[in-house]
């Protein structure tokens, strides 16, 4: 497995509402608050770094409708993030500031610094201001400027990083963080997910669950036990399921049938509900065997009935210990089955974000004033 470095913590200024977020990151972190409070910023944050770090930050700035777009409105005109990481004896620190220039932006400072826990000794990856560039160079060990043509629009971490092994680590792992919706996740009747699929390998179910049936097919056949593990979770969530099978119906073309024990025959994708197929997607994309580093997941209560919600909560924290999970929810009943370490809540304060570690205050009190607002905006 490639070597990454765990999130420690990130710091976000000027971003929408996370106008001053310092944010301490562990292995599984589920945010929980209203909407308008920075939730979905939050999972922004880290899907703009991802582009950044794969020469698409031009792109994702022109998606989320440009700078202008992105910066706390009336309070600043630049954008700045931090993520600190660590593993082993040694800290890195990345930094990433984006000023506003004219109607387009500019990368204002990056820089990237190892420390050595041990001796406190640090060292300089990457030290850029503005088009002063300079990054460490493996051969000569020293800072040296670009003797090519670097685009202002683009991070030195995506264009310099391939001159040093720890950058290049860096870079990779954060262009693999992954982003996912069930919220967005197409179950309607003509989805790829209800849909016989072209047999091929596949290790993970697709964003939108248009490889499912590949990827169960194949770790059916390569991985066994990951794949009983997740019938197994499916038996304890729907008690009468008793295994999923794999008929082919064209050449190269395969079906799967959901089987019922108190039914004959069996179901086929376009006859499951909405709640089962999202569950199914959801346990599948979780127990796949190349989750990267960090993943982003939105919304995954959406059409789950509590229980599921509370074998959803056990998976997440089994497989946290292999990827760090960062997930966004409206849902006070999944936060109930997790430990109060796991939960940070999110608030506003005068149109401003603020969050909190729920093991630092009480959340069965937050949790009963949050679900008490709820219930009075439905009202409404």
């Amino acid at each position: 497995m490639t070597t990454h470095y765990p999130l420690t913590q990130i710091n976000i200024t000027g971003y929408r509402r996370l106008f001053s977020i310092e944010m301490k990151m562990r292995p599984l972190m589920v945010m929980i608050g209203a909407n308008g409070v920075g939730k979905t910023s939050v999972l922004d944050v880290f899907s703009l770094l991802t582009s950044a770090a794969q020469g698409k930050l031009k792109n994702i700035l022109s998606q989320f409708g440009g700078i202008n777009d992105i910066l706390t409105a009336d309070k600043t005109d630049k954008v700045s993030f931090k993520v600190s990481m660590a593993r082993s004896r040694f800290s890195l620190d990345y930094s990433l500031t984006l000023n506003k220039k004219g109607m387009s932006y500019e990368i204002g400072s990056e820089t990237l610094v190892q420390e050595n826990l041990d001796n406190h000794n640090s060292l300089k990856y990457i030290d850029a201001n503005r088009s002063d560039i300079r990054y460490f160079h493996a051969d000569s060990h020293k800072l040296v400027r670009p003797t090519w043509e670097h685009s202002p629009f683009e991070t030195s971490l995506f264009q310099t990083s391939k001159f040093s092994e720890v950058p290049e680590r860096v870079r990779q792992q954060f262009a693999s963080m992954t982003h996912y919706s069930a919220y967005a996740l197409n179950v309607g009747y003509n989805a790829p997910i209800r849909s016989p699929q072209k047999m091929q390998p596949a290790t993970h179910p697709g964003h939108n669950g248009e490889d499912l049936v590949c990827c169960l097919y194949y770790l059916r056949e390569t991985d066994r036990t990951r794949f009983e593990v997740i019938e197994d979770t499916l038996a304890v969530a729907f008690p009468s399921f008793e295994r999923l099978d794999f008929p082919p119906v064209a050449a190269g073309i395969l079906a799967m049938t959901w089987k019922e024990k108190n039914f004959s025959k069996p179901l086929y994708m376009n006859q499951l509900s909405e709640g089962i197929l999202r569950f199914l997607w959801l346990i599948t994309l979780l127990h796949s065997p190349d989750l990267t580093a960090v993943t982003l997941i939105d919304e995954p209560e959406v059409s789950l009935h509590p229980q599921l919600l509370s074998i959803l909560t056990d998976v997440m924290s089994e497989v946290s210990e292999h990827t760090q999970l960062i997930v966004a929810t409206h849902s006070e009943r999944l936060v109930r089955f997790l430990s109060p370490q796991n939960v940070l809540v999110m608030d506003e304060e005068e149109g401003l974000a603020q969050m909190k570690w729920a093991d630092t205050l009480d959340l069965d009190e937050w949790l009963e004033e949050y679900a008490l607002k709820v219930v009075n905006e439905n009202a409404k």
